[in-house]
């Protein structure tokens, strides 16, 4: 049974990436969101109970889950308690993504597994990729998007960009480049490319 290769998406912030893994799903790939994850984490009790006892209450919202508005507000504002997140949930997210892995691998037909994560290369995910895809698109678009689908403003969008390694670092990691400022026909069209692309690298 021929090997199921793993792609990494990555790109700037608003750039689409849930978009681009949106077209890889059309196109037979199964996606692992690490979002997704890191909202099963941060459902947890015991890791809600933790983040409460280093920032209080606040973290937690009248329906007793995690708040990740206010703990984003704490840690984007803080490197430290970025940081100490991180050594809590990191962990654990790498663990389910890995059991999801498995779980693609034991029982789909999938083209590729697609890694859909906001910090592929800070977290050096992109280790665990046999390919990489930078999703590009303009700084405009981007922060339109992010403030159309977030509620960020243009200092919110910047400050989070900052927070992650550069485009030019991202793009030069990256074995395909995606653009993703048309219409979901041209997505769809790239992504068919791009795993087309994969396909004869690897049978090669």
């Amino acid at each position: 049974m021929k090997a199921i290769p793993v792609i990494g998406i990555c790109g700037g912030v608003g750039a689409g990436k849930s978009s681009v893994a949106a077209a890889f799903t059309r196109a037979g790939a199964a996606v692992v969101d690490s979002d997704q994850a890191n909202r099963e984490v941060l459902a947890r009790p015991d890791v809600r109970d933790e983040l409460v006892s280093w920032w209080g209450s606040e973290v937690v919202g009248p329906d007793g889950a995690v708040n990740r508005r206010a703990v984003a507000e704490i840690v984007f504002g803080d490197p430290a308690a970025r940081k100490r997140l991180e050594s809590l949930t990191h962990p654990l997210i790498g663990q389910l993504r890995a059991h999801k892995i498995e779980a693609v691998r034991e029982s789909s037909s999938a083209k590729a597994i697609v890694l859909d994560s906001p910090l592929l290369i800070e977290s050096k995910l992109d280790r665990e990729c046999d390919f990489i895809v930078f999703v590009d698109a303009d700084a405009a678009q981007r922060e339109q998007r992010a403030r159309e689908s977030r509620g960020w403003s243009r200092e919110e969008w910047m400050r989070r960009e900052r927070c992650q390694a550069s485009l030019d670092e991202k793009r030069s990691r990256a074995d395909f480049v995606i653009r993703n400022d048309g219409d979901i026909r041209a997505l769809d069209a790239q992504v068919e490319a791009v795993l087309k692309e994969v396909d004869r690298r690897i049978l090669n």
